[in-house]
């Protein structure tokens, strides 16, 4: 069993990274403004963030399998707090460039270590509960960020990213004194040999890559669908700015409390892959039935679904994934990473192009894909049911 130091060492850093991420996200548009960039920098910022992320994960989860969770969650956290502090010194969007890149690359350090270290510290029994938990940190960070972000901006505009520094700095004190090493504790340190190319070509054809393929399309429909939707409830419905709030805070609520309390509970009474199939079947679900909404109370509904189906289907597929490999949980979270970022800038970009199209397509094109998703999900569990038999 997972001891509470730890998980609150860990569900702190993930906090911390993801406030750190939406602090600063009422302030950009005016930060920008004041270095005289506009829109297409703006862009930038966004794009190098998932880019150094995507790209430096996989580095991050396989290093931590040589040296350690915690070397590789502390770089990550006093880095990221570093990258703040840069961030609110900025005179020139060069420097917000080089802080922005810096923190793309830190805060996948600490978010692949934290979870492949939960995968180590984690009976089989708890992995999903304790996986969830550090989800529901997560959406507690993004719930928080931009209201104390805008709030903090009314002193000024550094002073949010500031603070964000110094919220991960006292994060790193706290994973120095509160969080031993989960792989000394486990034993396997001598184990523990380079990650190299045939390594990933097990882990893309062995058990492993149908997981990754999995979290791929999952993070694809989410993202999809969470970018194009407040545009479109404004187009189709005429929304305010107030129920556009609406929607989204009860969106961060509902992962919250289903993340926190339901989604461990119920991978053990129904088991991981069938919680994975019903999650990805209400992803189908939701995108074909924004195209029936018909009002601001359908729309809530709709979104209410859509946020059980995120908050079943990711933690559970990280817990799954963790079981696959003892010798690479690093480097298998890193590729996890990887697959949810590459779906982040793959999404949008697409929705965006069928958006312009017509306003349904997007919803309509998400469906089709969940439930391609559902097909290989489905598949999936047949195989892993006749290898054990």
């Amino acid at each position: 069993m997972m001891n509470k130091k730890p998980i609150f060492a860990l569900k702190l850093a993930t906090l911390v990274i993801a406030l750190g991420y939406s602090l600063i996200l009422p302030v950009m548009p005016f930060y920008m403004e004041n270095l005289g960039a506009g829109g297409r920098e703006l862009g930038w910022l966004t794009a190098v963030y998932a880019l150094a992320q995507t790209v430096c994960a996989p580095f991050w989860g396989a290093l931590s399998d040589r040296i350690g969770r915690k070397p590789i969650i502390s770089i990550g956290i006093i880095g990221y707090s570093i990258s703040l502090f840069l961030f609110g010194l900025a005179s020139s969007f060069w420097t917000l460039f080089i802080a922005r890149s810096l923190s793309g690359i830190l805060s996948s350090a600490t978010s692949v270590a934290s979870l492949a270290y939960v995968g180590d510290s984690s009976s089989e029994e708890e992995r999903s509960k304790n996986m969830s938990q550090l989800g529901a940190s997560m959406s507690v960070g993004v719930m928080m960020g931009p209201l104390l972000g805008g709030i903090l901006a009314g002193y000024s505009l550094a002073f949010p990213f500031f603070t964000g520094a110094g919220i991960s700095f006292i994060a790193f004190l706290l994973i120095l004194t509160l969080l031993p090493e989960s792989i000394e504790r486990s034993g396997q340190t001598e184990k523990r040999k380079t990650f190299d190319f045939s390594d990933l070509k097990s882990i893309i054809f062995g058990s492993a890559g149908m997981v990754l393929i999995l979290i791929f399309v999952v993070h694809f429909c989410q993202t999809g669908l969470q970018g194009i939707t407040g545009l479109y409830v404004v187009d189709k419905f005429g929304f305010s700015t107030k129920q556009v709030g609406v929607i989204w805070m009860a969106l961060a609520g509902i992962l919250i409390v289903v993340q926190g309390f339901l989604t461990g509970p119920l991978s053990k009474k129904i088991g991981e892959k069938r919680l994975i199939l019903i999650g990805m079947f209400c992803k189908a679900l939701v995108a074909f039935a924004m195209v029936l909404t018909t009002g601001f109370v359908s729309v809530l509904v709709v979104f209410g679904l859509f946020a059980v189906s995120s908050a079943i289907t990711v933690p559970t597929l990280n817990a799954t994934l963790s079981k696959t490999d003892n010798q690479h949980k690093g480097t298998l979270m890193g590729f996890a990473s990887t697959a949810g970022n590459l779906s982040k800038v793959i999404a949008p970009l697409l929705a965006g192009y069928l958006y312009e199209s017509n306003i349904e397509l997007p919803y309509i094109t998400t469906g089709g894909i969940a439930l391609i998703g559902v097909v290989i999900c489905y598949i999936w569990i047949k195989n892993q049911s006749l290898a054990t038999t």
